[in-house]
């Protein structure tokens, strides 16, 4: 037996022996993937870290329109062909999975994960047509890479991965997130509470005003996934080994990317520029741009929360969380925000994430940029890590969230920042002077500018009523 076939392998599993340009090496019987998928497990035992569904999937979607662009065009025979598409319907299914075990570390280019695919749509043909899996009446080279390179499928695999992402799972749960904290904005929007900046006392606002600043920042993070579309919706395939699209149909580029807009019902276009599209990752760093900021907007509102409904009798107290599960394994009946503190976690993944994108697409050498694979990687667990929090935030914690309003109602009535509304009425070095009184004496403002002379009981009843301090206005205008 040969070094290359000198495998760890499992003495009670089948074996067949195939060949590519380096020599021999022995495959798991039962195993679609060919010879350079054997050598890239063999190379790579780096982080049993394997690329998932997303990936797949949109492999699968990008080899099934090359073969049906090259079907189109005739470049394949339709005996060819036809069991190609048949065999990449099952990988964008799913059928085929766990026929993809090369590590997510590997060569920049995504080059084994590229012939992985097209061995496993190779094998899986031949099987179709009637042949042995390793036969090679259909080749992964001659046949499924036709008029590619990995250099130009890893990429669009890359684009259509990510957008497919966004779109089916970032944006869906953020809406839902987003309806939830619109009702929460509704249905506290009675609610007159203490505002605070700096952590301290600030003038008052109404529950259902901070919920809909909550509801705005989830609407912009749905904008900033727009904007990112059109990058996203660019391919790189047609530009093969260098961007030059040697060996490639001119036709080949515009109607593949028709055939991937078919299959995922989202509109991708032939990039305007291969050399750009292979050597640069622009676009992926943009968009896990975006997917960061909205990570910030979702720590920031969990965070928040954890403040406003932290106690529950010697924190602010304002919001009563939902009982999710017991919080100590120590103290009986302690209730902690779990929910929201997966989301503070999920942030600092995605922050980590995307040092890595940026930093990998901001490293693209000459005509080929090579930390393809952990860019995909990363990128799609942002993705995937967003959409779950998202959805799970908005259902088991937002939803189930209270208001405590007699609780704030008394936080209200004590605050020092309500002589804030003085300071039209009466000047704000006497507003000051009722704020220390009040702190020192432990009255309410409301008594002390009335005690001190400053207001009669019914101007000191309209100047400083907590509900009309939460709009836009002058209190003491007529």
């Amino acid at each position: 037996m040969s070094e290359d076939q000198d495998h760890d392998q499992d003495q009670n599993r089948a074996y067949r022996t195939e060949e590519d340009s380096l020599g021999e090496i022995d495959v798991p019987a039962d195993a679609y993937w060919g010879a350079q998928t054997q050598r890239a497990v063999k190379n790579f035992p780096i982080s049993d870290r394997t690329f998932g569904r997303r990936f797949i999937r949109a492999l699968g979607i990008v080899k099934k329109a090359a073969a049906r662009a090259n079907l189109k065009l005739g470049l394949l025979e339709e005996d060819v062909a036809e069991p190609i598409l048949e065999a990449a319907d099952e990988v964008i299914a799913g059928d085929h999975d766990d026929q993809f075990p090369v590590d997510v570390f590997q060569t920049g280019s995504g080059t084994s994960t590229n012939m992985n695919a097209n061995e496993v749509l190779a094998n899986r043909a031949a099987e179709l047509s009637g042949a042995a899996v390793g036969d090679r009446i259909i080749h992964p080279n001659d046949h499924v890479n036709y008029g590619q390179s990995s250099n130009d499928v890893i990429p669009t695999a890359m684009h259509v991965a990510a957008l497919e992402a966004v779109e089916r799972d970032v944006n869906p749960a953020l809406e839902s997130l987003r309806d939830q904290l619109a009702a929460k904005e509704t249905e506290f929007d009675g609610v007159v509470k203490t505002g605070r900046t700096h952590l301290q006392d600030a003038t008052p606002v109404r529950l259902g005003q901070e919920f809909g600043g909550y509801r705005n920042q989830v609407e912009k993070g749905l904008e900033r996934t727009a904007h990112i579309t059109g990058h996203l919706s660019e391919l790189a395939l047609g530009g093969t080994a260098v961007g030059t699209g040697l060996n490639t149909h001119p036709e080949f580029p515009g109607l593949a990317a028709k055939y991937i807009s078919e299959e995922t019902g989202l509109t991708f276009s032939e990039a305007d520029n291969h050399f750009e599209a292979q050597a640069a990752h622009d676009a992926m760093a943009e968009a896990h741009g975006a997917l960061r900021t909205i990570a910030g907007s979702l720590n920031k509102i969990a965070n928040d929360l954890r403040l406003l409904a932290s106690g529950p009798r010697n924190g602010i107290g304002e919001l009563e969380q939902p009982e999710n599960q017991p919080g100590s394994s120590i103290m009986p009946g302690k209730i902690n925000p779990v929910v929201a503190e997966t989301v503070n976690q999920v942030h600092k993944q995605v922050i980590g994430n995307d040092a890595t994108v940026s930093t990998g697409a901001g490293r693209g050498e000459l005509e080929l940029n090579l930390y393809k694979p952990v860019i995909a990687d990363n990128f799609l667990e942002s993705a995937r890590l967003l959409s779950s929090a998202a959805e799970t935030f908005g259902a088991k914690f937002v939803a189930k969230l209270e208001a405590n309003e007699t609780h704030s109602k008394d936080q209200v009535d004590r605050a020092m920042a309500l002589a804030t509304a003085l300071n039209p009425a009466i000047g704000y070095d006497a507003a000051s002077t009722v704020a220390k009184t009040a702190l020192k004496s432990g009255q309410p403002v409301q008594e002390v500018a009335v005690s001190e002379g400053y207001l009669s009981p019914a101007e000191a009843d309209e100047v400083l009523d907590p509900e009309q301090m939460t709009h836009r206005g002058i209190l003491d205008e007529e």
